[in-house]
């Protein structure tokens, strides 16, 4: 007769052979069964407590984000369970894979109000690819298979296994479960010949021709054959800000990054170009500004996993529905080898020299008496001193619109930000979780005053796992982001967005974390060198001018044309 396991060493042998040595998560009540069987297996897996379930699962983002691996968490029922919904949406939203696993009240007493019973599936299906509630020790080896399979196939996502406890605790034989077809599901669909050829014959004969980079390149892998494929048919890019460690920052053929807070070239061409190729991008709002005025002159080719996306919000003339790395792959032999139309990529460097002169320049080359820092030079000195090469986290806020303007990349997996939820306390722990998934890169993060305090907690991860994360807090007094719209649009009522701040300083090196406060930009540049040079966490906090506002932008409800150079003046393109 064949050995029995219990269900909950059922799960951490099935998560074992599907590759996983990573956890993170938050015990309690409804999945101690699980805890306690993971005691026995710590020489396989690692389990990094968080200090809030929300923190644990923004972790396994990060980790999933800098590995291209799935991220998996776990936690108890009821509030634990609910305090994974943040992270579910934007993991679902940002095609980030995670297998959330959380305990259950016994079988026996589902749908009786128990003590922290939830309906979990019921509450996460809209924010998960899958959900699923098991009852039997038998079921959760085939639930595991089919739920790694599910996250990180097609267009990935998240996925949540709720175990009953009896299910935990009971018993079963364990055989490994494999999981590669779903049916309805097919999540690597293949464009055809023909599609293909007429695509291609469009590209071949555009005239002022324009790529536009998403994320689904990263998730692809397909970095490589994005850069032949522009460089073969000579083709500007411009990158969605996750798209933006696709192409190396300083490439000739990267023109920037498009949306409300992206560079003036990509997006005043955008709306010039007759042609634009769409790899891995869902034509945000941000990215797009008014549907309307968007891409008048343009055939848009889009090229994507998730046929969801084809006509959703910009009308496209083909559909190239697959793997971004695959369709290029193919696309490629069928692509004219040309040099770029020196015309199209003049006009681009017209623009780029406006931005330098009028928005850059007074942004890295600030003056302001006092020494207050501002946003944009504090991120391009710590690029450069990590020479452009670290991996970029950052928060949401102002913190990340001036760190993907201002940094540099030249690794592709480069950019870790919370995109289409844009979620307030999502940068600390994906930090930490990204340099637990990449220890042998940096790992720097950019955070405002107010997104920090939102998952301040966990500092003591780091401190536990002594996890180097470098962290700059961009330090205003202020929710920088509502602060600048307050400004710009509300008369400048500043209405509950000036904060009270605590002493970082000391609260971090309450955790162990070495820190030091930045208080004048003449000490900016050897502070940076300090964390850099340091062996461990660290944080900076650095004093920034709390009237420092990002721009160019693009306000909401204009052409993505539309764009404002500072606070009372557009930009009139000659």
């Amino acid at each position: 007769m064949s050995e029995k396991f219990t269900g909950a060493e059922i799960l951490i042998k099935a998560l074992i052979d599907q590759g996983v040595d990573q956890v993170f998560g938050y015990p309690g009540g409804q999945i101690m069964p699980v805890y306690d069987r993971l005691y026995d297996y710590s020489d396989k897996v690692r389990h990094y407590l968080a200090r809030h379930e929300q923190g644990a699962i923004h972790a396994a983002e990060g980790f999933a984000r800098a590995t291209g691996k799935t991220g998996v968490v776990f936690a108890t029922s009821g509030p634990g369970a609910m305090n994974l919904i943040t992270g579910l949406n934007d993991a679902l939203m940002d095609s980030t894979p995670i297998v959330a696993i959380t305990g259950q009240v016994p079988s026996s007493l589902l749908g009786r109000d128990a003590f922290q019973e939830s309906d979990v599936v019921s509450v996460t299906l809209p924010v998960t690819k899958w959900a699923i509630l098991v009852r039997r020790p038998e079921d959760i080896a085939p639930a595991i298979a089919r739920a790694f399979y599910i996250a990180n196939s097609g267009r990935p996502g998240p996925v949540v296994i709720d175990i009953a406890k009896d299910a935990q605790t009971n018993k079963a034989e364990y055989h490994l479960d494999t999981c590669n077809f779903i049916r309805s599901y097919n999540p690597d669909p293949e464009p055809t010949d023909d599609l293909l050829k007429k695509a291609a014959e469009i590209i071949n004969s555009a005239e002022k021709p324009l790529i536009i980079s998403g994320h689904g390149v990263t998730i692809a892998k397909a970095e490589a054959e994005l850069v032949k494929f522009a460089e073969k048919a000579g083709i500007p890019v411009g990158c969605t800000m996750l798209g933006l460690s696709t192409i190396p920052t300083d490439h000739p053929l990267n023109m920037g990054m498009l949306g409300m807070h992206g560079n003036l070239a990509p997006n005043i061409n955008t709306n010039k170009a007759d042609v634009i190729i769409a790899i891995g991008m869902r034509f945000d709002d941000r990215v797009t500004g008014d549907t309307a005025k968007y891409a008048p002159d343009a055939k848009i080719i889009h090229i994507d996993i998730d046929a969801s996306e084809f006509d959703k919000t910009v009308k496209s003339y083909l559909h190239l529905h697959g793997d971004a790395r695959s369709v290029m792959q193919r696309l490629l032999p069928l692509i004219n080898t040309s040099t770029p139309n020196k015309y199209w990529i003049e006009s681009f460097s017209r623009h780029k020299k406006v931005e330098e002169e009028r928005v850059i320049d007074r942004e890295i080359n600030a003056s302001t008496p006092d020494g207050k820092m501002l946003m944009g030079e504090v991120v391009s000195i710590v690029s450069k001193i990590f020479d452009d090469n670290a991996i970029l986290v950052t928060d949401v806020g102002q913190n990340q619109m001036f760190g993907v303007r201002y940094f540099g990349f030249k690794s592709p997996r480069s950019v870790i930000s919370s995109g289409g939820l844009g979620t307030m306390g999502f940068g600390l722990p994906a930090a930490i979780g990204a340099k637990i998934g990449k220890p042998d890169r940096d790992v720097v993060l950019f955070v405002g005053d107010g997104g920090l305090q939102m998952t301040i907690q966990e500092l003591g991860m780091i401190m536990e796992y002594n996890v180097g994360v470098k962290i700059v807090l961009l330090n205003n007094n202020f929710l920088g982001n509502v602060r600048q719209w307050q400004h710009l649009f509300f008369n400048s009522r500043y209405s509950a967005t000036p904060m009270v701040n605590p002493d970082f300083k000391t609260i971090a090196e309450a955790y162990g974390i070495k820190a030091e406060d930045v208080a004048h930009r003449d000490n900016l540049a050897d502070a940076v060198c300090r964390m850099r040079e340091h062996n461990g966490a660290y944080l900076l906090n650095v004093n920034i001018d709390e009237t420092d506002m990002v721009f160019p932008m693009t306000p909401g409800g204009h052409g993505v044309d539309e764009i404002l150079l500072n606070p009372t003046e557009y930009y009139k393109p000659v």
